[in-house]
């Protein structure tokens, strides 16, 4: 979390404010739930996320990815949260931990790797649900995509995996350590396909019994909740009292839970006002994909921003998306720079594009440079 400053135009809904009243739709309720939602927890607006720690540096869902994205002054720093086969929750972006750590050069494990299908795609791998925590710590993570960021794999093998109750204890020393809270962004991934598996492994009660075990748990807790399935945040909802954000990703998917139970709401049902106002009747936000904020052209060129931002405001929700890279390859094509698809385009362009709709909070692999983007608005 960044040192603490005043707030700039606004501050960020959270913690202390909307609870059930998040859902009461009258226009003077929403204004002042939206303002409200930062008091006395000092969170600026624009606030940053570190996605996955600050993974433009270092391998994603390290404590070396966390602690650089908590030094550089990140104000929230996100987990995405995975089950070990005895139950144990780990910090990883997927259950198929092929590309992220080194479980492929170890022959002992050879005989694990297998085909699944996860929430409608066949993936071939290794896969957490299969490891015992005491397997897992034997191995070791690694870049994700080494092929965009070469510089990253010079630290493939300096960390394990860490889990959700380390991370939790890191969060709570770092944070005594400097006199404030460690803000988290916290994600349960897959959440139907592992209770569907019959093995206990439910993610919603195991986060919601760490979170009561570190005293995360509560309306004004340092931590926001987020999953791409809305069942999976109602579930959270009945558990523990945290600020909820549920993710949608592009206008034509659907969560993995409403596919399973025959809902056939896409994601741009979600963003109408009748949906957002579903959605906050149990929940504080929401993190859409980008291109919900401003889509693409069929050049890959940023468009036009849509309503999204208004009418989301409008129904007291705030708004998290996800994410800039600073790399070519992830920048919409006008703001690209040069011929190397991993070098460095315009990112504070894009960070200013985004920024300047209104959204409350975004994530980014690289926490230093949304930060300098962000002050630029957090002075208005």
């Amino acid at each position: 979390m960044q040192k603490r400053e005043q707030p700039g135009r606004r501050t960020v809904l959270g913690a202390a404010a909307l609870g059930a009243g998040a859902a009461v739709l009258g226009g003077a309720g929403q204004a002042s739930a939206r303002e409200r939602g930062g008091a006395g927890h000092g969170l600026p607006v624009p606030l940053i996320i570190g996605h996955r720690g600050a993974s433009g540096y270092r391998p994603e869902h390290t404590f070396g990815s966390y602690q650089l994205a908590l030094d550089m002054g990140a104000d929230v720093i996100e987990q995405d949260l995975v089950p070990t086969k005895d139950g144990h929750l780990l910090c990883r972006h997927e259950n198929d931990i092929t590309a992220t750590t080194d479980v492929s050069a170890h022959p002992e494990f050879a005989a694990r790797k297998t085909t699944k299908t996860i929430d409608g795609q066949q993936l071939t791998g290794w896969f957490t649900e299969d490891f015992t925590l005491a397997e897992i710590k034997t191995l070791r993570a690694k870049e994700r995509i080494p092929g965009n960021r070469q510089h990253n794999t010079l630290y493939d093998g300096r960390w394990e995996v860490p889990t959700f109750d380390e991370v939790l204890r890191w969060a709570d020393r770092e944070g005594r350590k400097r006199g404030r809270p460690v803000w988290l962004h916290i994600e349960t991934k897959h959440p139907t396909y592992f209770r569907k598996l019959g093995l206990g492994l439910g993610l919603e009660e195991r986060i919601a019994k760490a979170l009561r075990a570190y005293g995360r748990h509560r309306k004004n807790s340092p931590n926001f909740l987020q999953s791409f399935e809305p069942g999976s945040i109602q579930r959270l909802g009945r558990l523990v009292d945290c600020p909820k954000v549920v993710l949608l990703s592009t206008l034509t998917s659907r969560p993995w839970d409403f596919v399973e139970a025959g809902d056939p709401r896409t994601v741009a049902d979600l963003i109408t006002p009748q949906g957002l106002r579903w959605i906050a009747g149990f929940a504080e936000g929401i993190g859409p994909d980008l291109t919900v904020i401003i889509p693409r052209d069929k050049d890959n060129k940023l468009g036009k921003p849509t309503r999204v931002v208004k009418d989301a405001h409008a129904a007291g929700l705030v708004l998290h998306p996800y994410t800039v890279r600073n790399e070519n390859t992830f920048l919409p094509a006008d703001y690209r720079r040069g011929t190397d698809p991993n070098a460095y385009g315009d990112a504070f362009g894009v960070f200013r594009a985004y920024l300047a709709t209104g959204i409350d909070g975004l994530f980014s692999d690289n926490p230093d440079t949304a930060l300098l983007a962000a002050a630029e608005f957090r002075k208005r």
